[in-house]
């Protein structure tokens, strides 16, 4: 068993006593990367520069320095600009682009004394729901490398997965942390949107996207957020909130939580096995004292059309930069300007950003936007209005993460609409800008599944206590899949 499996809390400990040091566990990262290539994790991974960081971290704490995530190796989801190393998005646009400066998340977690390992792989420009649809090729689940491991943090959450570093960061647009931590079995948080500084992460969907943590557990979750939250002003959609320490409220007593259970999210379309072991892990936080009460999210059908309406607009808009004149991937040889326009973009994207950008500049159209993209808005209005009744009655809501456990790589490739439904339980949060969070809860067919849960705006606090009480009354997120034990 390799030091990786202990936790962030666990090496912490190990790095302030001496027992270990970050070099020794950047090496061991390193090692586990290259081993383990076949998942196809990574995009880059930074070896000398990881142990120059190791180093450093080692001397800041032998002087007394540092903090609880000092010398910890950890990996980016290669959405995030990092100074100096690629930054590609999972795309041909940007397979050259060297980023010129760090993200905020970066940055801060830079600060926090972590070890940069590598960049991981995922969805082209964070659009798809199992990793397929990257430039570099498809991600595998460690549990079953014929499976998907969800997207579009597929890279990342594989990568903690199976033991190659302790940690990762990712992003959740639709699903895109807490689907992938579900089908990987390890735990994923998407905050509230604003808690987390979007500069430095290239845009798929503004109004949607915001950067969490994956790790192992809801209390390496809550470590990471505390170092990863706070408010920017180079992001004008951060929010200026004192930051409250996530930890300290892990162990707090659930007596009397009331838990909401939405009818919506147990009808048709849902497999049984997985509502069955979502209601058992129900049964544990009512063990713990938790209350349950049935509850409705009357236009939670809306979400996917409201979804896919609202983010390739936004898409669309994003991506128009990348357009062969500034930066990112040029055909060549173009013959005029339109040439140069038409091929770069028809080369650098693919399939699926192309039919999502097809989509947003069609509903943003003339004579389209009050049809689509205006309703799709309003839609999106009562989504939330929906969420708000509900948590007038309760302190959190509670369901499955994904409908199903991982699926076969390629089995949904040529049915967009059943892709996209993978994230029919996730979705309606980001529309909402509310926070989730995703633990592991058991298996089907020996594969994870994910129990996740949702709070009101701005209580991370509340869905990491809940997801931590779960997680020490029962020892799913502990469990090892294949792909992780040594060669």
């Amino acid at each position: 068993m390799s030091v990786l499996d202990k936790s962030i809390v666990e090496l912490g400990a190990a790095l302030a006593g001496g027992e270990v040091t970050s070099r020794e566990l950047t090496e061991a990262a390193l090692q586990r990367i290259a081993d383990a290539r076949t998942l196809n994790c990574f995009v880059t991974v930074c070896g000398e520069q990881a142990l120059a960081q190791a180093d450093a971290a080692d001397a800041r704490i032998r002087n007394g320095g540092g903090g609880p995530l000092t010398g910890i190796p950890l990996a980016h989801k290669d959405l995030f600009c990092t100074d100096g190393v690629k930054t590609s998005c999972g795309s041909r646009m940007l397979d050259n682009f060297i980023a010129p400066y760090d993200a905020t998340v970066v940055a801060r977690l830079k600060q926090a004394g972590c070890v940069m390992v590598g960049k991981t792989n995922m969805d082209e420009f964070a659009m798809g729901s199992s990793n397929e649809n990257s430039y570099y090729g498809p991600v595998s689940n460690p549990w079953d490398v014929g499976k998907v491991p969800g997207g579009s943090s597929g890279g990342s959450a594989a990568a903690v997965a199976a033991r190659l570093v302790p940690v990762a960061t990712g992003t959740d647009t639709g699903g895109s942390i807490r689907q992938p931590a579900a089908l990987c079995g390890i735990t994923g948080l998407k905050p509230t949107y604003g808690r987390v500084s979007r500069y430095g992460m290239v845009a798929f969907a503004s109004s949607l996207d915001q950067a969490g943590p994956l790790a192992k557990s809801a209390h390496e979750c809550a470590l990471l957020l505390g170092a990863m939250a706070g408010h920017d002003a180079l992001d004008s959609t951060s929010l200026d909130l004192a930051v409250p320490d996530y930890v300290s409220a892990l162990h707090d007593d659930i007596s009397g939580l009331k838990i909401g259970l939405p009818r919506e999210y147990f009808g048709g379309g849902l497999d049984s096995d997985v509502a069955a072991a979502v209601h058992a892990a129900v049964d544990v936080l009512v063990g713990l004292g938790a209350q349950v009460k049935e509850i409705t999210l009357p236009r939670q059908d809306l979400s996917i059309p409201a979804y896919y309406v609202v983010a390739p607009a936004e898409c669309s808009s994003n991506l128009s930069r990348f357009d062969g004149v500034r930066y990112g991937y040029r055909c060549a040889n173009p013959v005029d300007l339109e040439d140069l326009y038409k091929r770069s973009r028809g080369e650098g994207f693919g399939a699926e950003v192309k039919r999502r950008i097809m989509v947003g500049t069609y509903v943003l159209s003339a004579g389209y936007y009050d049809a689509y993209y205006l309703k799709a808005q309003k839609m999106r209005q009562l989504i939330c209005e929906d969420f708000q009744q509900a948590f007038a009655e309760v302190d959190v809501i509670a369901g499955p993460t994904s409908p199903s456990v991982a699926f076969a790589r390629g089995e949904r490739t040529d049915d967009p609409i059943s892709m996209y439904l993978s994230d029919i339980y996730t979705n309606a949060a980001n529309l909402a800008g509310l926070p989730g969070i995703s633990v592991p809860c058991g298996f089907v067919n020996r594969l994870p599944v994910g129990l996740q849960i949702i709070g009101n705006h701005f209580t991370e606090q509340r869905i990491l206590n809940v997801a931590h009480r779960y997680q020490l009354a029962s020892d799913w997120h502990d469990a090892r899949p294949p792909a992780a034990e040594a060669p």
